[in-house]
């Protein structure tokens, strides 16, 4: 096998990488209760960089005070975040790695308990949530988009080498993608072009905000996977208006977590053929569209990677949960050490992180944290 691709430095928009394996964001449960970065949340990020990933994408930023999606959850809306951002980029910088911001909101799925305020959402779409949801008026989308836009200013300043669109999972920019959640009848919904003007609109104010040289990446389902989700074709079509618009590099990720069984985190991937879930469908990505691809979704074993880099359906792959237990996979990999990750996907890790203890491998270190 031969794996000099997949260690070579390549770039984005002038973000140079080491290697071609990227953190995809998750959520840690390991920011203060008003988003600021703490101690850990720092240490985890400087540990991704100590073990050799190329690019660190961060856990998802929430835009917004509207916008948070849970607890302990890292914030990007408020500048008095900053001290703590610019410690956890340098950390990253420090231990020779690089880190992009992930900028999110949750629209329709925002924890009302924690914002005091009723979610909102392209559309009041009932069935999908116990508690009533507020359609977003037109004068509050842009009130979003320019909170998007804020945010990768903030991001900038604090030291982050680029930003990240979160517009995959069911979240708002999802959200509007998605027939499922956007039963609008106005000028942001109907035919796909139309439900892809907010995701192009916090694009563009992105631009106007950090510049053409500054990298900035978006996060996209290549499908819901869901009756009246977004479908492929859509998802395509999204990518090139995207591009058209001048993004830097697409990850190509699915699911919805209103759908465990076709959850980005699926668990059991035991094998090889069930690895890289959605390739298939980045694939269709690659045919219609020319910036790096990142895919994420299952990957788990460095020949698989070799395998579809060498193809060239994708320019990066992009791994969270199993760098939740080896965060220093990438080193042991390039060693020479190519055992597939110790990763067992069974999802166990997120328990610690909903309880308030912050997210680690269960497996590992055991329910109480601490290592046998």
């Amino acid at each position: 096998m031969n794996t000099d691709k997949l260690f070579e430095t390549t770039q984005i928009n002038g973000m140079i990488l080491a290697n071609r394996f990227v953190r995809s964001a998750t959520w840690e449960g390991m920011a203060s209760e008003e988003g600021a970065v703490t101690p850990a949340l720092k240490d985890l990020n400087a540990d991704l960089a100590r073990g050799g990933v190329g690019l660190i994408i961060s856990s998802h930023a929430y835009v917004s005070r509207e916008g948070q999606a849970g607890p302990w959850q890292l914030g990007i809306y408020d500048d008095t975040l900053l001290p703590g951002l610019v410690e956890m980029t340098t950390a990253v910088h420090d231990n020779g790695g690089r880190i992009v911001a992930q900028l999110a909101h949750a629209g329709f799925h925002a924890a009302g308990k924690l914002t005091g305020q009723v979610p909102l959402a392209p559309s009041a779409v009932e069935g999908l949530a116990k508690a009533p949801r507020q359609a977003l008026e037109e004068v509050e989308i842009l009130d979003i988009v320019e909170a998007f836009a804020t945010a990768a200013a903030r991001a900038r300043k604090a030291g982050f080498d680029g930003v990240q669109i979160h517009g995959a999972h069911g979240y708002l920019l999802s959200q509007f993608l998605s027939p499922i959640y956007n039963q609008r009848t106005d000028a942001f919904g109907g035919d796909i072009e139309n439900r892809a003007k907010v995701p192009l609109m916090v694009l563009e104010a992105i631009r106007k905000q950090v510049g053409v040289d500054y990298p900035v990446l978006v996060k996209l389902n290549c499908g819901d996977f869901v009756d009246n989700g977004l479908v492929t074709q859509d998802a395509v079509r999204v990518a090139e208006l995207l591009v058209q618009g001048g993004i830097d590099a697409i990850e190509v990720s699915g699911g919805l977590f209103i759908n465990p069984k076709m959850s980005p985190s699926r668990m059991g991937i035991h094998t090889e053929e069930k690895e890289a879930y959605f390739q298939t469908e980045a694939g269709k990505f690659r045919e219609m569209v020319d910036v790096p691809l990142i895919l994420v979704g299952g990957n788990r074993s460095l020949q698989v990677a070799e395998r579809i880099v060498s193809a060239g359906t994708v320019d990066y792959i992009s791994m969270s949960r199993p760098f939740i237990r080896e965060p220093d996979l990438i080193n042991r990999w390039k060693s020479g050490d190519h055992a597939k990750a110790a990763c067992l996907s069974d999802n166990q890790c997120f328990g610690p992180a909903m309880a308030g203890k912050g997210i680690y491998c269960v497996t590992e270190r055991g329910a109480d944290g601490n290592r046998p």
